[in-house]
């Protein structure tokens, strides 16, 4: 059984930073795409940031590209997403995925494994 859990979550300013950390367990983590998607209020999911199996590909929401970095460590099982520069507008619910493709994707419905999420709150 593959679970995923998110860490890293808070309440900060505009203009801070924060890094979110998934750790994964089970299944086969070096052959897995993983990404982050984020839920609003009022807001279907969205994909924030992700990248394929190897980590040397990676995709980013236009409106946090440069802002953030997510990287993977496949001895250690965990996906990090950096966050520089927080705005009001990154506020939500950041969950952690992991899916079976060769090839890094951006839908939700290829990702088979989903975390329970954590909250961020961006304050103005």
């Amino acid at each position: 059984q593959v679970q995923l859990v998110e860490s890293g979550g808070g309440m900060v300013q505009a203009g801070h930073s924060l890094r979110l950390s998934c750790a994964v367990s089970g299944g086969t983590f070096n052959t897995y795409i993983m990404a982050w998607f984020r839920q609003s209020p009022g807001k279907e999911r969205e994909f924030v940031a992700g990248l394929n199996w190897k980590g040397d590909t990676t995709d980013y929401l236009d409106s946090v590209e440069g802002r953030s970095t997510i990287s993977r460590d496949n001895a250690r099982n965990t996906v990090l997403l950096q966050m520089n520069s927080l705005k009001p507008e990154d506020s939500g619910v950041y969950y952690c995925a992991a899916g079976h493709s060769y090839f890094l994707k951006r839908e939700a419905r290829h990702y088979a494994f989903w975390g329970q999420g954590t909250r961020v709150s961006v304050s103005s």
